[in-house]
């Protein structure tokens, strides 16, 4: 991704790349807030959508960038901020996936995600002090993955090549190509070759 800076200093969206730490109270979190306000409207409209282009359209949108044809989305599909979502060729999404990409999505062609993903890169500081704070890390599922209909990969995950992940498991680790993993929290189930 093209980072964004100005001088010398990162931008609010560079540091949320970067998996620093960023508070309510930051300068520049109006920004944050703009991209979200504008990807609520977006995401209404493509959610009462019943034409799969005119989705990948909007959804084009809100990601500021174009999805090839080949990939199909079925509404609805919620995310909070959309500009961190990089979508491959011939994937395929699911009704009703939750994807929180403030960290950054990253989804290699020829992905399967089933009904009611959650891909979830944002978490927050144990310290209750300062719970607030957004802490993001990058979600990446590599060539021809399959997430199972009602399963949650959590921040900093990096799912391989080929592997499937049982359908309501909870991911919190990475996923080594060509395996199998299911549970909660997931775990090896077998491998594929």
């Amino acid at each position: 991704m093209k980072s964004i800076t100005f001088g010398n200093e990162e931008n609010i969206f560079d540091r949320l790349l970067a998996g620093k730490a960023v508070r309510l109270n930051d300068p520049e979190y109006h920004k944050i807030s703009q991209v979200v306000n504008s990807t609520m409207g977006l995401a209404q409209k493509m959610n009462s959508s019943g034409n799969i282009d005119l989705v990948r359209n909007i959804l084009s949108e809100i990601i500021d960038k174009p999805i090839d044809k080949s990939t199909i989305i079925f509404p609805p599909f919620y995310t909070n901020f959309g500009r961190f979502i990089h979508i491959g060729k011939n994937v395929f999404i699911n009704h009703a996936c939750s994807f929180l990409d403030m960290g950054g999505i990253y989804i290699d062609d020829e992905v399967l995600i089933g009904p009611k993903v959650n891909l979830i890169t944002e978490n927050h500081p144990l310290d209750p002090e300062d719970r607030k704070a957004l802490i993001a890390k990058p979600i990446t599922l590599k060539r021809r993955a399959w997430i199972g209909a009602g399963s949650t990969i959590l921040p900093g995950v990096t799912v391989g090549q080929n592997a499937v992940v049982a359908a309501g498991s909870v991911v919190s680790k990475d996923v080594p190509d060509n395996v199998v993993v299911g549970g909660v929290p997931a775990k090896l189930i077998k491998s594929i070759y």
